[in-house]
C-alpha cells in the first residue's frame, strides 16, 4: 500500500492540480515569489480575521543596525502572562508578516497568548546569518519591553511553520549560546531544518506541494555554497546539532507526505536523546502547509486545536 492524500485535502487541493501551473525552475526565485505569495495571502484571507484582536506596529534595531517591523498582536481584555515570537514561513525566499496576519490572529484570538510576528529579511538579498540575527534582535526587544506589554520574560515561547519553524528552532540554539533571552517553549510546524535533504523519496514526490527543487532553490539561497556541505553552522540548518542540552521543551508536526517529513521526526529524536521533552505529530495523508490549503479539514481542525493547546500551557 503506498502513501496518498487525505481525501479532504486531495478535495482542496483538486482546483490547484487542474489548474496546469508549471512550477518554476530551480534557482528561480522571483517566479516562486509570484507564484506563492498571492496564494499564500488568499489563505490567510480565506477565513475571517478576529474582532477581537488588535495590532500595534513596533520596530528592533538589528546587529548591523537595521529596523526590523515588528507587530503585536494582543486579545482585548488580555491579562499578563506570555507571549510567542512568530516567524512565517517561505523557504528565507518569500513571504512577509501582512501575509500570515490572518493566522498569528487566530491563534491570539483562540488562546489568548499574544504574539510579536516578525519581518526578518529574506535570502538572497540577505543570506545567513541576518535572517536570524533579525529575530535575535526581535527576542531582546520582546524581553526588553516585556513589561510594558503585560509579559512574562520567563514564558516566552517562539513559534514558526515551514522556514518559519527552522528559524524558531535556530533562535532557541542561539539563543542558548548566548545565555539568553529565555524561551520557554519551541512550536515548530513542518520545520524546515537540514539543508542536507535532496534525495527525492518516491513516496513524498508525487505529492509534494514544496518541492525538492523548492528546497534545492532555498536552500542555496541562503547558505550559498556551503549549502550541503561541511561547514554549515547548527544555527543555519538545526538538523545539524549534535547537543540538545538545555534546549526548551518542544511541540513538533509534521505530514507524512512533507519533505520535511524525515528531517523532522529525526530531529524530535534527537532533541528527546538530548533531554528535551518533546510532543510530536505525524499527520497521515498530509503535505506540507495542509492546514493553509484545507482549514476545514478534520486534521487541520485538529492540529489548530493542539497548536492552541500549547500556546495556553507557556
Amino acid at each position: 500500500m503506498s502513501l496518498t492524500f487525505d481525501p479532504e485535502i486531495a478535495a482542496a487541493l483538486a482546483p490547484m492540480a487542474e489548474s496546469g501551473v508549471t512550477p518554476p525552475a530551480v534557482g528561480d526565485i522571483a517566479g516562486r515569489r509570484a507564484m506563492w505569495e498571492p496564494i499564500i495571502g488568499a489563505a490567510s484571507a480565506a477565513q475571517p480575521i478576529p474582532a477581537d484582536v488588535a495590532t500595534s506596529e513596533h520596530y528592533a534595531t538589528a546587529q548591523d543596525g537595521a529596523q526590523i517591523k515588528l507587530r503585536w498582536y494582543v486579545k482585548d481584555a488580555a491579562t499578563p502572562g506570555p507571549a510567542v515570537l512568530f516567524f512565517h514561513g517561505g523557504g528565507y525566499i518569500f513571504g512577509h508578516i501582512d501575509l500570515f496576519d490572518g493566522p498569528v490572529s487566530r491563534y491570539v484570538s483562540a488562546s489568548g497568548v499574544p504574539m510579536l510576528s516578525v519581518e526578518y529579511r529574506r535570502a538572497p538579498e540577505h543570506p545567513y546569518p541576518t535572517p536570524l540575527e533579525d529575530a535575535y534582535a526581535a527576542l531582546r526587544w520582546l524581553n526588553e519591553h516585556a513589561s510594558e506589554l503585560g509579559v512574562d520574560p520567563e514564558r516566552v515561547g517562539v513559534m514558526g511553520d515551514s522556514a518559519g519553524g527552522g528559524m524558531a528552532a535556530a533562535l532557541t540554539i542561539l539563543a542558548r549560546e548566548r545565555g539568553g533571552p529565555k524561551i520557554a517553549r519551541q512550536i515548530l510546524l513542518m520545520p524546515m531544518l537540514d539543508d542536507r535533504t535532496r534525495t527525492p523519496d518516491p513516496h513524498i514526490a508525487p505529492y509534494a506541494l514544496w518541492s525538492y527543487d523548492d528546497s534545492a532553490t532555498a536552500w542555496p539561497a541562503l547558505l550559498g555554497e556551503a549549502a550541503g556541505g561541511p561547514d554549515v553552522p547548527v544555527t543555519a540548518a538545526p538538523a545539524r546539532l549534535e547537543d540538545a542540552t538545555g534546549l526548551p521543551p518542544a511541540y513538533i508536526e509534521v505530514g507524512q507526505i512533507d519533505v520535511f517529513r524525515d528531517e523532522d521526526l529525526a530531529y524530535a529524536t534527537k532533541l528527546s536523546r538530548g533531554g528535551v521533552p518533546v510532543e510530536f505529530h505525524l499527520h497521515p495523508g498530509v503535505p506540507h502547509e495542509f492546514d493553509s490549503i484545507a482549514f476545514e479539514s478534520d486534521v487541520a481542525r485538529r492540529a489548530f486545536a493542539d497548536r492552541v493547546r500549547v500556546l495556553k500551557s507557556i
